[in-house]
């Protein structure tokens, strides 16, 4: 918990700054796709693996994150894995070989791995139950700067500098969120002994599991964040420039606002909350229409139409501020740390998977007579559809008071 001496809002302030950076890294893909393409010579399927790599070390990591914030807490967690997020972006700026740009990648995925996680879970301890949706939607909204950064400012960077130049200063930023959470960041010391608390917390996840409403939200978080993901962070620099012909700069633009509507999208979302009644139904739904948007793109219907659509998937982007709320009801408050840990690993692992597949699907639509982008849209939102049946179909929680009236337990 956090120290009376700081303010909850300035911890969380500066616990999002590690947040930011990783937002940039997990979209800095998309920006850096033709001049990776044109220096190593990337395929469409090794550039989806090389997107992918940050996303699968982040989403492997969520459980051990989960354990480290339950028995550790927020600010030890991510002071001690952040710095390899600098190792690795450096790692990316200097390699001279697809395997050294997977192996930076992979470094900066971990270095990564509890960015939101410890916010979300901060704010879960730190402020207010019926506040949570509406402050983690705020978090959201803060954090989606790091959007904005691998935007116009990057692409103008790798036009005016190189692209390794935005490796460089993106490792920069980095150390300086660092530092921040490190002088700014205050909590209690763990009063427990940790050794024993590490075999309760990995014994917690069973329990989760056990649960039969976990897999429907594991259905849902595989594919959700990771439709946003793949159009922002792998797939519409490429898009608009193929499609269109479209600059470097000229999609960074495209990207900038889309930045920016999903800064707006996870805060309303937040406000908007109609509750745990109905709460559920409003994230099948905005899943479904996600879904249909994509299509749209993927019948081509002209660049201005394109980039209205993906405008409006990014604002939607935001009802994953609603599932964040509903795990947070769907389990007791001393599983909290384990259950978003799970989620997490589930968005991201999804992004990673999504964004891999996707690879293959556009290496592969040219021999089968299909427009490669036409391909890429039709299978996320393929990819969404079945999420959504997921959600809707397998069992939903109980009883959310039920669950917050049992008795609390310092280990699952």
């Amino acid at each position: 918990m956090s120290s009376p001496s700081r303010s909850p809002w300035l911890m969380l302030l500066v616990l999002l700054s590690g947040f930011t950076m990783s937002q940039a890294f997990r979209t800095a893909a998309g920006i850096m796709a033709p001049p990776l393409q044109h220096d190593f010579g990337l395929t469409p399927q090794q550039l989806g693996l090389f997107a992918a790599a940050f996303h699968f070390s982040f989403a492997s990591l969520q459980l051990f994150m989960g354990m480290g914030i339950d028995v550790y807490g927020p600010k030890r967690t991510v002071a001690t894995v952040l710095p390899l997020t600098v190792a690795g972006s450096l790692v990316t700026a200097f390699a001279h070989s697809y395997p050294m740009l997977i192996a930076g990648q992979v470094l900066t995925g971990i270095g990564c791995a509890p960015a939101f996680l410890v916010c979300t879970v901060f704010i879960a301890r730190n402020f207010p139950g019926e506040r949570f949706a509406a402050v983690n939607g705020a978090a959201l909204g803060i954090g989606s700067i790091g959007l904005l950064m691998t935007g116009t400012p990057l692409a103008w960077l790798i036009e005016n500098v190189s692209w390794r130049a935005g490796f460089v200063a993106m490792s920069a930023c980095s150390a300086l969120a660092w530092l921040a959470i490190l002088l700014f960041v205050k909590e209690e010391r763990p009063q427990h002994h940790q050794p024993l608390q590490v075999l309760a917390a990995l014994r917690g996840y069973g329990e989760l599991f056990r649960l039969p409403h976990t897999l429907g939200i594991i259905g849902l978080a595989l594919f959700s964040y990771a439709a946003f993901m793949s159009l922002r962070g792998l797939w519409l620099t490429p898009l608009l420039i193929e499609r269109y012909g479209f600059t470097l700069v000229q999609t960074g633009n495209v990207a900038i606002a889309i930045s920016v509507l999903g800064m707006i999208g996870a805060p309303l979302f937040g406000r908007l909350d109609p509750g745990e009644g109905r709460r559920r139904t409003w994230i099948l739904g905005c899943a479904l229409l996600t879904a249909l948007l994509f299509f749209g793109i993927a019948l081509k219907p002209g660049a201005g139409v394109e980039v209205g659509l993906a405008l409006a998937i990014s604002l939607l982007s935001g009802f994953g501020t609603l599932q964040y709320a509903d795990v947070r009801s769907a389990y007791p408050a001393r599983m909290t740390g384990r259950a978003m840990a799970i989620f997490t690993m589930a968005m991201f692992l999804g992004v990673a998977i999504m964004q891999w597949l996707t690879g293959g699907v556009a290496s592969a639509a040219s021999s089968l007579h299909v427009e490669r982008y036409a391909a890429v849209m039709a299978g996320i939102g393929g990819f969404l559809v079945a999420g959504a049946m997921l959600f809707r179909c397998l069992p939903a929680p109980g009883g959310a008071a039920a669950r917050r009236a049992e008795p609390s337990q310092s280990a699952p």
